[in-house]
Protein backbone atom coordinates (compact mmCIF):
# COMPACT_ATOMS: atom_id res chain seq x y z
CA UNK A 1 0.00 0.00 0.00
CA UNK A 2 1.03 3.63 -0.38
CA UNK A 3 0.54 6.41 2.14
CA UNK A 4 0.74 10.03 1.02
CA UNK A 5 2.95 12.27 3.13
CA UNK A 6 4.32 15.82 3.04
CA UNK A 7 7.46 14.39 1.43
CA UNK A 8 5.63 12.29 -1.18
CA UNK A 9 4.27 8.75 -1.08
CA UNK A 10 5.68 6.07 1.22
CA UNK A 11 5.29 2.39 0.39
CA UNK A 12 4.26 -0.02 3.13
CA UNK A 13 4.37 -3.81 3.23
CA UNK A 14 2.19 -5.12 6.06
CA UNK A 15 2.24 -8.60 7.55
CA UNK A 16 -1.06 -8.87 9.38
CA UNK A 17 -1.74 -11.38 12.12
CA UNK A 18 -5.10 -12.34 13.52
CA UNK A 19 -5.85 -10.48 16.75
CA UNK A 20 -2.51 -8.62 16.73
CA UNK A 21 -1.36 -7.63 20.19
CA UNK A 22 1.44 -5.34 19.04
CA UNK A 23 2.15 -3.11 16.04
CA UNK A 24 5.78 -3.02 14.91
CA UNK A 25 6.73 -0.43 12.27
CA UNK A 26 10.22 -0.73 10.75
CA UNK A 27 12.18 1.19 8.13
CA UNK A 28 15.45 1.08 6.23
CA UNK A 29 18.68 3.06 6.23
CA UNK A 30 19.75 5.73 3.75
CA UNK A 31 20.99 3.36 1.06
CA UNK A 32 18.97 0.24 1.76
CA UNK A 33 15.52 -1.21 1.55
CA UNK A 34 12.99 -2.99 3.73
CA UNK A 35 14.40 -6.41 2.81
CA UNK A 36 17.67 -5.84 4.69
CA UNK A 37 18.57 -9.05 6.57
CA UNK A 38 18.44 -7.46 10.02
CA UNK A 39 15.01 -5.93 9.34
CA UNK A 40 13.73 -9.28 8.14
CA UNK A 41 15.09 -10.95 11.28
CA UNK A 42 13.30 -8.39 13.47
CA UNK A 43 10.14 -8.92 11.38
CA UNK A 44 10.28 -12.68 11.96
CA UNK A 45 10.75 -12.23 15.70
CA UNK A 46 7.77 -9.86 15.85
CA UNK A 47 5.53 -12.11 13.77
CA UNK A 48 6.41 -15.00 16.08
CA UNK A 49 4.99 -12.96 18.94
CA UNK A 50 1.71 -12.25 17.18
CA UNK A 51 2.55 -8.70 16.09
CA UNK A 52 1.37 -6.94 12.96
CA UNK A 53 4.52 -5.78 11.20
CA UNK A 54 4.75 -2.90 8.73
CA UNK A 55 7.93 -2.28 6.74
CA UNK A 56 8.03 1.24 5.37
CA UNK A 57 9.93 2.46 2.32
CA UNK A 58 10.30 6.15 3.02
CA UNK A 59 9.43 8.75 0.36
CA UNK A 60 13.03 9.64 -0.49
CA UNK A 61 13.87 6.02 -1.33
CA UNK A 62 10.64 5.51 -3.24
CA UNK A 63 11.65 8.53 -5.33
CA UNK A 64 15.03 6.91 -6.04
CA UNK A 65 17.15 9.19 -3.83
CA UNK A 66 19.89 7.95 -1.50
CA UNK A 67 19.88 10.89 0.88
CA UNK A 68 16.87 11.48 3.12
CA UNK A 69 17.09 15.28 3.04
CA UNK A 70 16.29 17.41 6.07
CA UNK A 71 15.40 15.68 9.31
CA UNK A 72 12.29 17.81 9.93
CA UNK A 73 10.67 16.83 6.62
CA UNK A 74 11.69 13.19 6.96
CA UNK A 75 10.30 13.04 10.49
CA UNK A 76 7.04 14.74 9.51
CA UNK A 77 6.50 12.18 6.76
CA UNK A 78 7.28 9.34 9.15
CA UNK A 79 4.74 10.61 11.67
CA UNK A 80 2.07 10.67 8.96
CA UNK A 81 2.85 7.08 8.00
CA UNK A 82 2.77 5.83 11.58
CA UNK A 83 -0.48 7.66 12.32
CA UNK A 84 -2.11 5.99 9.30
CA UNK A 85 -0.88 2.58 10.43
CA UNK A 86 -2.07 3.14 13.99
CA UNK A 87 -5.53 3.98 12.65
CA UNK A 88 -5.56 0.48 11.07
CA UNK A 89 -4.47 -1.11 14.36
CA UNK A 90 -6.00 0.95 17.17
CA UNK A 91 -5.63 0.19 20.83
CA UNK A 92 -2.46 -1.91 20.75
CA UNK A 93 1.08 -0.92 21.73
CA UNK A 94 3.39 0.48 19.06
CA UNK A 95 7.08 -0.31 18.73
CA UNK A 96 8.81 1.54 15.95
CA UNK A 97 12.32 1.20 14.66
CA UNK A 98 14.68 0.73 11.82
CA UNK A 99 18.26 0.37 10.81
CA UNK A 100 20.85 3.16 10.64
CA UNK A 101 19.11 6.34 9.42
CA UNK A 102 15.76 4.64 10.07
CA UNK A 103 16.78 4.07 13.69
CA UNK A 104 17.49 7.79 14.02
CA UNK A 105 14.04 8.67 12.63
CA UNK A 106 12.39 6.22 15.03
CA UNK A 107 14.19 7.77 18.00
CA UNK A 108 13.45 11.36 16.97
CA UNK A 109 9.71 10.72 16.49
CA UNK A 110 8.92 8.18 19.21
CA UNK A 111 7.37 10.66 21.61
CA UNK A 112 5.31 12.34 18.87
CA UNK A 113 3.67 9.08 17.80
CA UNK A 114 3.29 7.64 21.31
CA UNK A 115 5.59 4.67 20.77
CA UNK A 116 6.00 2.39 23.77
CA UNK A 117 9.43 1.27 22.61
CA UNK A 118 12.06 1.85 19.92
CA UNK A 119 14.16 -0.73 18.12
CA UNK A 120 17.42 0.80 16.83
CA UNK A 121 19.41 -1.52 14.56
CA UNK A 122 22.93 -0.39 13.58
CA UNK A 123 22.37 3.01 15.18
CA UNK A 124 24.94 5.35 13.56
CA UNK A 125 26.38 6.91 16.71
CA UNK A 126 28.66 9.20 14.71
CA UNK A 127 29.98 9.58 11.15
CA UNK A 128 32.90 7.19 10.51
CA UNK A 129 36.10 8.56 11.99
CA UNK A 130 34.33 11.48 13.71
CA UNK A 131 33.41 10.36 17.24
CA UNK A 132 33.18 14.00 18.32
CA UNK A 133 29.95 14.31 16.26
CA UNK A 134 27.95 12.02 18.53
CA UNK A 135 24.23 11.42 17.96
CA UNK A 136 23.72 9.83 21.37
CA UNK A 137 21.30 12.63 22.29
CA UNK A 138 18.80 11.15 19.81
CA UNK A 139 18.85 7.89 21.75
CA UNK A 140 18.61 9.56 25.14
CA UNK A 141 15.86 11.94 24.02
CA UNK A 142 13.59 9.38 22.38
CA UNK A 143 10.89 9.67 25.03
CA UNK A 144 10.46 5.89 25.02
CA UNK A 145 12.76 3.01 26.01
CA UNK A 146 15.24 2.16 23.24
CA UNK A 147 17.02 -1.11 22.54
CA UNK A 148 20.11 -0.80 20.33
CA UNK A 149 21.58 -3.72 18.38
CA UNK A 150 24.98 -2.89 16.88
CA UNK A 151 28.00 -4.80 15.68
CA UNK A 152 31.26 -4.42 17.53
CA UNK A 153 33.03 -3.59 14.24
CA UNK A 154 30.64 -0.85 13.18
CA UNK A 155 32.63 2.14 11.81
CA UNK A 156 29.72 4.39 12.85
CA UNK A 157 30.44 3.52 16.49
CA UNK A 158 28.64 1.64 19.23
CA UNK A 159 26.44 3.45 21.75
CA UNK A 160 27.38 3.18 25.42
CA UNK A 161 25.19 1.27 27.87
CA UNK A 162 23.88 4.53 29.32
CA UNK A 163 22.70 5.81 25.94
CA UNK A 164 19.69 3.47 25.75
CA UNK A 165 17.58 1.20 27.93
CA UNK A 166 19.51 -1.73 26.49
CA UNK A 167 22.51 -2.03 24.17
CA UNK A 168 23.23 -5.39 22.53
CA UNK A 169 26.62 -5.65 20.83
CA UNK A 170 27.04 -8.50 18.36
CA UNK A 171 30.64 -9.72 18.01
CA UNK A 172 32.07 -9.75 14.52
CA UNK A 173 29.27 -7.69 12.97
CA UNK A 174 29.77 -4.50 11.00
CA UNK A 175 27.21 -1.79 10.18
CA UNK A 176 25.20 -3.99 7.80
CA UNK A 177 24.57 -6.71 10.44
CA UNK A 178 24.64 -9.40 7.74
CA UNK A 179 27.17 -11.87 9.15
CA UNK A 180 24.51 -13.72 11.16
CA UNK A 181 21.16 -11.91 10.94
CA UNK A 182 19.46 -14.58 13.05
CA UNK A 183 21.33 -13.14 16.05
CA UNK A 184 19.48 -9.88 15.48
CA UNK A 185 16.16 -11.70 15.82
CA UNK A 186 17.33 -13.42 18.99
CA UNK A 187 18.44 -10.07 20.42
CA UNK A 188 15.18 -8.23 19.73
CA UNK A 189 12.68 -10.97 20.61
CA UNK A 190 12.75 -10.43 24.41
CA UNK A 191 12.45 -6.68 23.88
CA UNK A 192 9.41 -7.05 21.65
CA UNK A 193 7.83 -9.62 23.98
CA UNK A 194 7.71 -7.13 26.86
CA UNK A 195 5.53 -4.69 24.89
CA UNK A 196 2.77 -7.06 23.78
CA UNK A 197 -0.65 -5.93 24.98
Amino acid sequence: MEIETVAGPAAVVIDETEDARLLVVLTHGSNGGVDAPDLLAAREAALGLGAAVARVTQPFRLAGRRAPGGAARQDAAWVEVVEALRARHPGIPLVQGGRSNGARVACRTAARVGATGVLALAFPLHPPGKPEKSRAAELRGAGAPVVVVNGDRDPFGVPAAGDAAEVVVLPGERHDLTRDPARVGVAVEPWLRRWRG
